[in-house]
């Protein structure tokens, strides 16, 4: 068996699209995925399968949440293999790591995309975009800051979803 990391974006987030987490370990389990779990409320699902296709699990979830609770929201699935490549390549400097995000892409960005975030350059706030993620560090705090998940996506013409430090490191332990 296969073990999965979903992420979906944007529920639970300001009252809206609200799913209980009992629910979508439900709707999973219905999917014939085995060993749910899910971790807080914002849409981090683990799971096992014997499929082996990324593209094929994405679209049954995201089916599936249309069928059940009535809406649609980006569906992020990776294998663990890959959730961790993206926390081993952390590229910015290893102090900030513990304060970072993870803006993680749904598809790889154009070489010209990426090259354009990298040289970008905002007051208190470091960044570096690859192929699959973008590294950031906001001083002041992700509250505060201008490079947001929305930021990224307008600059790269992709779909991400945003994941801190912590997130990162108990979703892998979990999966573990």
């Amino acid at each position: 068996m296969n073990t999965f990391i979903c992420l979906l974006r944007g529920i639970n987030v300001g009252g809206h699209k609200k799913v209980k987490m009992a629910d979508l370990k439900t709707l999973f389990t219905s999917l014939g995925y085995n060993d749910v779990v899910t971790y807080i409320q914002s849409g981090n699902i683990i799971f096992k399968s014997h499929e082996k296709s990324i593209d094929e699990i994405t679209a049954v979830i995201k089916k599936a949440i249309v069928d059940a609770f009535g809406f649609e929201v980006p569906v992020f699935v990776f294998t663990r293999k890959m959730l961790t490549q993206v926390y081993e390549n952390y590229v910015l400097s290893p102090e900030y790591i513990a304060s970072s995000y993870f803006a993680l892409l749904h598809t790889v960005p154009s070489p010209e995309d990426i090259a354009l975030v990298n040289n970008l350059e905002l007051p208190n706030e470091h960044f570096i975009a690859t192929e699959n993620c973008v590294y950031i560090y906001p001083e002041k705090g992700y509250g505060k800051a201008k490079a947001t998940n929305t930021f990224f996506e307008k600059r790269l013409n992709v779909l991400a979803t945003t994941r801190n430090y912590k997130t990162i490191v108990k979703l892998l332990a979990l999966s573990n």
